[in-house]
Formats: C-alpha cells, sequence, structure tokens
C-alpha cells in the first residue's frame, strides 16, 4: 500500500505485482465464445423473422381474362395485393381517394410486373356519394368482376366525421364497403365464380357493435374502441354476404394479414405514445412487410375450391378460429339491416 497524490491510497494488485495481459489462448476462447453468442443471436433473429413473416401464397393460379378491383390499392398491402395480381395476369382497378399518388403506384406496377392493364379510378370511401358515383361508372364500362378485395381502412383516427355524418373508422372500414359492395353484386353474379375478400383484423376480437351509439355521440370517443366496432363489423359482413349469396357462385371471405410496416397505424402514436414508440424502435423486427402482409389477401382471392369455404376468416394463409363475437348471426344480420338504412340501400339498388 503506497499514497498517491492528493492523498489517495493505492491498494496492490491481488496476489501482488501488476495485472497480468491475457494471454493469447485466452484472447482467442473470448473471441470464440463471442463469435458463438452472435451467431446464436442472428440465427434468433432469423427465425424471429421467419416467424413473424407468416404464411406465403404459392398458389400458381394464373388472372388472364380476369378482372381485379382492390380499394385503397395506392400503398401498403393494397399496393403490393395490385402487384401480386397483376403480375398474375389480371386486369387490376386500382381505387384509391388520392391519384396523384395511384398513379404513381400504378406505373410502378406496371412497370415491375410488365402488365400494362392497371388502371386507377377514383373512390372516397368516406362519402357515400362517392361510392354510388364509382359503382355506376364501374358497372357501365367494366365487362366483368371476379375479384373484389375491400381493402382500404383507417386505423385508431382522431373522431372525425364524414360528410354523412359517421364516425370515420366505421364509415371508411365498413359502411363505404357495405354499400360498394352491393351495388357491384350484378357484376360479380355475372361474373362468377367470383369472390369477396374484406381485410379485417385481429382487433375484432373484444369487439362490439353498439347499436344504440354507432358513431359515439353520446359515450366517449375510444379510437380502439371504434376500431375494434370496425374490424367486428368487417367479420360479421364477411359472413352474412356469404349466408346471402349461398348458391350464387360469389363467395365471400374476411381475414387478419398480421402486424404490418404501413400508413395505416399513423394515428396510433397521438393516442399512445408510449406504444407508438416501442413500435417504432423494433419494427424492423416485430412486423410484417407490405409484402408478406398482403399474403392471405392473394391467398384468399386466388386458391382453387376455397369457395367451400365462404364466410369463414383466414389469417397466415390458413383458414382460422374467428372470435365468439364475429359468429353471431343474430347480430350479423342485424348490423346488415342497420348498415342498409344508413347508407340508403333499397332494393331498386
Amino acid at each position: 500500500m503506497r499514497a498517491a497524490a492528493g492523498g489517495f491510497l493505492v491498494l496492490p494488485w491481488p496476489g501482488g505485482g501488476e495485472p497480468e495481459a491475457d494471454s493469447p489462448a485466452e484472447r482467442s476462447g473470448l473471441l470464440l465464445r463471442g463469435g458463438a453468442a452472435l451467431g446464436v443471436t442472428l440465427l434468433c433473429l432469423v427465425l424471429l423473422r421467419r416467424w413473424i413473416a407468416g404464411g406465403v401464397c404459392r398458389c400458381p393460379v394464373r388472372l388472364d381474362g380476369k378482372t381485379v378491383l382492390i380499394t385503397g390499392a395506392n400503398t401498403g398491402i393494397g399496393k403490393e395485393t395490385s402487384r401480386d395480381l397483376a403480375r398474375r395476369g389480371a386486369r387490376v382497378v386500382m381505387a384509391c381517394r388520392d391519384l396523384t399518388r395511384a398513379e404513381r403506384a400504378a406505373e410502378e406496377i406496371r412497370r415491375s410486373t410488365g402488365n400494362g392493364n392497371v388502371v386507377i379510378r377514383h373512390l372516397d370511401l368516406a362519402s357515400l356519394y362517392s361510392v354510388r358515383q364509382f359503382a355506376k361508372d364501374f358497372l357501365a364500362s367494366e365487362e366483368r368482376l371476379d375479384i373484389l378485395i375491400n381493402n382500404a381502412g383507417v386505423m385508431m383516427c382522431p373522431r372525425w366525421m364524414t360528410e354523412d355524418g359517421f364516425e370515420t373508422q366505421l364509415a371508411v372500414n365498413h359502411l363505404g364497403h357495405f354499400l360498394l359492395t352491393n351495388l357491384l353484386l350484378p357484376k360479380l353474379k355475372s361474373s362468377a365464380p367470383s369472390r369477396v375478400v374484406t381485410v379485417s383484423s385481429i382487433a375484432h376480437r373484444g369487439g362490439q357493435i353498439d347499436f344504440d351509439d354507432l358513431f359515439f355521440s353520446r359515450r366517449p370517443y375510444s379510437a380502439l374502441t371504434s376500431y375494434r366496432q370496425s374490424k367486428l363489423a368487417n367479420v360479421l359482413f364477411s359472413r352474412e354476404l356469404a349466408h346471402r349469396l349461398k348458391g350464387s357462385g360469389v363467395s365471400s371471405f374476411s381475414l387478419h394479414p398480421g402486424v404490418i410496416r404501413t400508413e395505416l397505424g399513423r394515428h396510433v402514436h397521438s393516442w399512445f405514445p408510449l406504444l407508438g414508440a416501442l413500435l417504432s424502435a423494433p419494427s424492423l423486427l416485430l412486423m410484417k412487410t407490405p409484402t408478406q402482409g398482403c399474403q392471405t389477401s392473394v391467398y384468399c382471392a386466388v386458391t382453387p375450391g376455397l369457395q367451400e369455404r365462404s364466410g369463414c376468416y383466414f389469417s397466415d394463409c390458413e383458414e382460422k378460429d374467428v372470435a365468439p363475437e364475429g359468429q353471431d348471426d343474430v347480430v350479423a344480420m342485424k348490423l346488415w339491416e342497420v348498415s342498409a338504412r344508413l347508407v340508403g340501400l333499397t332494393d331498386a339498388d
């Protein structure tokens, strides 16, 4: 023990003398252990990514001569669904609200697939007028409709009201698609066998259709509760549609695409900042890419023989059990009747 400058005591190294440098063998062993740990970590990350990626649609079916309509097709899984079906030779109609972004996406898809038969049309699902105008133009100009994919949606936005007086999430996610599908049924039936694919979410679990206050006029608005209600409405609509179209040659499916890195979750950050931060940081590892996220939509659109499972719910390219609240046929029928009244759907339509 000796005194150091400033009055501090310097204690001797245990065992006496100065610390010895690691031997080459010790350094080599340390590097091997570190390399092994890094290798195991990377392997775990690869396996985690494969698990998160989920199922892949490996069906080789071609769609030459078929017409596909996809809502919300200019970004996210809608864009990648459009790309996949265009690559199969289909005429793809991209129904979008923003035509500038839609044309950019369509041109990219034309170039990447070599399919020039990719077109855009304006559709604002928050406006019943826009939906009716779109359907009128589509019926007048298109010869057939083989696959309708109700893909567009909003997620956990503030309590915005549409021009028709509807809360936005229920209006866009359910009511707009409900009216669109019904208006296009004549073309779907004349093109049978045909399919309607509705993109829902696992968030339908725990959802509830509050028929006494669908638009949060009396209860406090909850973005999550509203989103769940709209996604449950998707499942119930798809189920009731299958019942009503039995024997018509038109099949109906709903699905959960997975948790995906798209613009859809942009409002989560404002409602739940901590959750938004958590989702942003590990998103490269814990979320699907849009290409991975579109696989179940494509699966439901093209897989042969799936019409026997009309009305069912899918995830990761497999049929899955829908939540109990999504199996209530009484609620599904009532939702259909209420929705028809809200959007002004009549027998004449």
